[in-house]
């Protein structure tokens, strides 16, 4: 019996039309560093691109990157997707450029971490 668990699998995307991706690609390399199976969705995502892509990639976290401030739109928008196709088991973090108040509205969203820039 193989007792080693197997690897957080995280989808990475960057959302609407937001062609800054700087930020996520340095993501990516650390989540892959830190032992974890990443997926990069690419630039310029529909919600409905990345639910599906989660879904079939069976992933274990979607982590949104936005940076054009239409955050409180479209990271909602994968939630309920998401939760709309029975996939509410994946965690969904955000991140980007999110002023504090708008971290609230989306935790009470189901949209959670919302970090911003140089956060460690």
């Amino acid at each position: 019996m193989d007792s080693r668990k197997k690897p957080i699998r995280i989808l990475v995307s960057k959302l609407g039309l937001d062609g800054h991706d700087r930020g996520a690609l340095v993501i990516c390399r650390g989540l892959r560093d830190a032992g974890m199976e990443v997926i990069y969705s690419g630039l310029f995502c529909t919600p409905e691109k990345v639910a599906k892509i989660a879904i079939d990639e069976d992933v274990d976290v979607v982590a949104m990157s936005l940076l054009n401030g239409a955050h409180l739109t479209l990271f909602p928008k994968v939630k309920s997707l998401l939760d709309k196709e029975g996939a509410r088991d994946i965690l969904v973090l955000g991140g980007g450029i999110i002023p504090k108040k708008d971290k609230e509205i989306l935790e009470r969203q189901g949209v959670y971490g919302n970090f911003g820039p140089v956060t460690p």
